[in-house]
């Protein structure tokens, strides 16, 4: 099965597992899932460092390393991706949840995040 991570997700399965949801964590680790992490996700880390939200983490400075380590799958974004979330209705204004939630819908998988505005756009949602 493929499934998407939320960028909390991600930050927390690389650095505080403890905090994922129970089924989250089951089907993260799950060799047999495959787990892709969206280009967003380095973007929106880096913009909150850059402003000062976030600690300086390794995942920015070496995220492709950590994607092989982790046997993740790099999921770029495709123009598909974009239109549709600019099309979304406006539950929500962040720009990177609103591309997750596309990419998710887009592509027919889970999306693993605490964030239960995922459910508004019809995501499915695992926790």
């Amino acid at each position: 099965m493929k499934l998407l991570l939320d960028t909390h997700t991600t930050i927390w399965w690389l650095g505080a597992p403890e905090k994922l949801g129970k089924a989250g964590h089951r089907m993260i680790a799950d060799p047999e899932n495959e787990v892709l992490i969206s280009a967003v996700i380095p973007w929106e880390i880096a913009i909150k460092m850059n402003s000062g939200k976030m600690p300086p983490h390794v995942l920015v400075t070496d995220f492709l390393r950590v994607l092989r380590e982790e046997e993740f799958t790099f999921l770029q974004i495709h123009p598909l991706h974009a239109i549709r979330s600019g099309l979304l209705p406006f539950h929500h204004r962040d720009p990177f949840d609103r591309l997750l939630a596309a990419q998710a819908l887009e592509l027919a998988v889970p999306l693993i995040s605490i964030d239960p505005i995922f459910d508004r756009y019809g995501v499915e949602r695992i926790w």
